[in-house]
């Protein structure tokens, strides 16, 4: 069953929905998060007390409103847009990342963001 959760940074605050990812339960159960955003072009990224191995289906080709966890730095992932490493408009990670869930709203929202704002998310 997808759960809801709310993504709050600075003005922006977005429903969203986690699928029913190992990877994903084990954020649920962890909520509340509050983390500190990371911006790499169209993509905030920060730490989060979760630990989980990279998914057998983990890939780095993303899709704009994806939200992944990136396994190497424990980092829960929003992609909003192109990233440093996108060979077109669609995001890319770094490197693979589980995909936990999508935004339901406008991602291009977090475009206002800046590194070192405070990112919550919570149970909706």
């Amino acid at each position: 069953m997808a759960h809801r959760i709310v993504i709050t940074a600075g003005p922006v605050t977005v429903e969203a929905e986690l699928n029913d990812s190992l990877t994903a339960r084990e954020i649920w159960e962890s909520l509340p998060i509050v983390g500190w955003a990371n911006t790499w072009g169209d993509e905030i990224y920060f730490e989060i007390p979760v630990q989980v191995e990279q998914a057998s289906d983990a890939r780095a080709e993303v899709e704009v409103g994806e939200l992944g966890y990136w396994p190497v730095g424990s980092a829960f992932c929003i992609f909003f847009g192109p990233t440093p490493a996108s060979s077109d408009a669609r995001p890319r990670a770094a490197s693979p990342v589980n995909i936990v869930g999508r935004v339901l709203g406008d991602a291009t929202a977090f475009r206002q963001i800046a590194s070192g704002t405070a990112v919550e998310l919570s149970r909706a």
